[in-house]
């Protein structure tokens, strides 16, 4: 009999598959990752082989994660998060440590500059504990400044926190927030990671961490944030969900606060208190051309598969690409697809690693090692 459970985490572990590629295996072979692997050395995406990941490094992985136990999540599964469930790059598999069923609470989330002033940690840290106390889950991304303090404050509250990891569940990110780690897990929380065990952060690996944030969120609270900053691209993909935009207000002679000024330019929930955001956070997401509101996500694979001319799509995006970034602007005018599809794509490729987003809205290839 086979082992469903190492079936679909050799799957998301091999090599060339990310989140809309694991999905499309997984339509195209009725939710059987056995025969997806099977089939993958004839199934190439984007050009690029696709190689099943060894079983036996697999299997160390597998076992490693419930000796330590961490609990195993497949997009499809029960125990998915349902909000996280309406991304169309939800990640394949989370693995968990603590408390899985916290991934479906009503939460919000609290994230900002890593370089926070005093002030703004102490607002992080009492926002999140009024938001505790009144059953709000705090979600963030247990990073340095804003992050850890959301985190420490939800933890005085019984609503708990999750912290999700840009890195494996073995390697804490920054080191100095092992213990907020370990603690967060013990204390009723959750700590959540997509990447595989032994996996230090990079620079790409972040906006797919930012990405689980916003997903696991009805809503995203900016505490300080440069106008250039991950924060942002979490406040991005959160608005592209459907979700609720908040932003405490800052001096606009600090630089750390001007990306949550402009965020309450363009129209984000001017946050002080707790009681601005639980006036404004929904139950469910809003209705979008992508995104229901849904009580139970069915598997990604029930669905129709994706039209293979996507993988097309995105060879083309990359053929425009190189090593000098390129405005985003440039880049749809230049690749003859509708605006829509290719933002798509380009999501798709940065969280997969293949690009990465820089300053001024620009994109360039990541190149291998």
């Amino acid at each position: 009999m086979r082992d469903v459970t190492l079936d679909r985490l050799r799957l998301a572990r091999s090599e060339g598959v990310g989140p809309q590629t694991w999905h499309r295996l997984m339509a195209r072979f009725g939710g059987d990752a056995g025969a997806a692997l099977a089939a993958m050395p004839g199934f190439p995406a984007s050009g690029r082989p696709l190689v099943p990941a060894s079983v036996s490094a697999t299997e160390r992985e597998r076992d490693a994660l419930l000796a330590n136990g961490a609990h195993l999540i497949f997009a499809g599964d029960p125990g998915y998060p349902p909000l996280l469930a309406l991304l169309p790059n939800a990640p394949a598999m989370l693995a968990v440590l603590g408390d899985p069923a916290l991934l479906s609470a009503r939460g919000a989330a609290v994230v900002g500059a890593r370089a926070a002033s005093a002030g703004g940690r102490r607002i992080a840290e009492s926002l999140s504990q009024a938001l505790s106390e009144a059953g709000v889950t705090i979600v963030s991304g247990l990073a340095r400044g804003i992050d850890a303090a959301a985190h420490t404050g939800a933890l005085r509250g019984p609503a708990r926190t999750i912290a999700v990891v840009p890195g494996g569940l073995d390697t804490p990110y920054p080191p100095e927030n092992a213990y907020l780690q370990d603690r967060i897990a013990a204390e009723g929380g959750a700590v959540v990671a997509e990447a595989p065990l032994g996996m230090a952060p990079l620079a790409r690996h972040f906006p797919a961490r930012n990405r689980i944030v916003a997903g696991l969120a009805l809503g995203v609270v900016v505490v300080e944030a440069a106008r250039s900053s991950g924060t942002l691209i979490t406040a991005r993909l959160a608005l592209e969900a459907g979700r609720e935009i908040f932003a405490v207000p800052g001096s606009p002679l600090d630089p750390r606060s001007a990306g949550a000024n402009d965020l309450i330019r363009q129209g984000a929930h001017l946050t002080e208190t707790a009681e601005d955001v639980l006036e404004h956070l929904p139950e469910v997401p809003h209705d979008g051309p992508l995104f229901a509101p849904r009580t139970e996500a069915p598997p990604p694979w029930a669905a129709p598969p994706p039209a293979p001319a996507a993988s097309v799509e995105a060879a083309q995006l990359l053929e425009l690409l190189g090593d000098t970034p390129l405005p985003v602007d440039e880049v749809l005018r230049r690749c003859h697809l509708s605006a829509p599809v290719a933002r798509a794509l380009l999501l798709d490729l940065e969280l997969e690693g293949r690009i990465e987003t820089q300053p001024g809205n620009r994109v360039s290839l990541v190149r291998p090692g």
